[in-house]
């Protein structure tokens, strides 16, 4: 059965949001503060985690930087914080999807079930991906890890996501758009610069700036490409 983690301190929204996933016929387990959250993941098999971010103990940026050490599942941020910023931030920490409140609850669950087969989607094409090796970068899909000339590069789920893509099919240039399709399995929305913010993370992890060479060269006016 798929298991919904929801971390949230306002005990009325847990159980508002349980209500509505349980009616979707998956198991739901509530916590209260962030450090439950972050034990629970450890523990527990969980398939998608609903967290808050201003929670008791850690918050939910605390709990999403610690769980993306080790675990891939999706992750939705359901905040009373607001601004583009906050969403940045949230996106960027690692979160799939980021929700605000006072929020619909039928849209949360349309998100929840869009991120489950998302995820199912991208675990039956793990089968059939291969590894991508190139000027002394090494991309395993299996693992989902990184390294580069031997060293390890801890990527969000997110930018790992964009790295694959772009390798998988080097000169193909792919636009923001096609890569928000690719990668959030959602339509764009104009005036989104996420996939801009997850490329400069990328390039800043992958200390483009100490090497002559690019992995993803930016085509002007068109988008982004893979230098291999």
């Amino acid at each position: 059965m798929v298991t919904i983690l929801i971390a949230d301190d306002e005990k009325e929204i847990a159980d508002l949001v349980g209500f509505h996933i349980e009616k979707e016929g998956y198991q739901v387990i509530k916590v209260h503060d962030g450090m439950e959250a972050l034990q629970t993941v450890q523990t527990r098999k969980i398939d998608l985690a609903i967290l808050d971010i201003m929670m008791p103990k850690l918050d939910g940026y605390e709990v999403i930087r610690q769980v993306r050490e080790h675990f891939a599942l999706p992750v939705i941020f359901l905040s009373a914080k607001t601004s583009d910023l906050d969403k940045i931030t949230g996106l960027v920490m690692g979160a799939d999807d980021y929700m605000s409140k006072p929020f619909n609850p039928m849209e949360l669950v349309a998100r929840v079930n869009a991120q489950l087969r998302r995820s199912k989607l991208l675990n039956l094409a793990n089968g059939r991906n291969h590894e991508v090796e190139v000027g002394g970068l090494v991309i395993n899909p299996d693992e989902r890890t990184v390294k580069l000339y031997g060293e390890l590069i801890e990527l969000t789920p997110k930018e790992f996501d964009i790295l694959y893509l772009l390798a998988s099919y080097p000169k193909k240039v792919y636009s923001v758009e096609n890569i928000f399709q690719h990668v959030w399995g959602e339509d764009y929305y104009e005036g989104s610069n996420t996939v801009m913010v997850h490329i400069r993370g990328l390039r800043k992890k992958l200390k483009e700036d100490q090497h002559k060479n690019k992995f993803i060269k930016t085509v002007w006016g068109v988008g982004y490409t893979f230098n291999g």
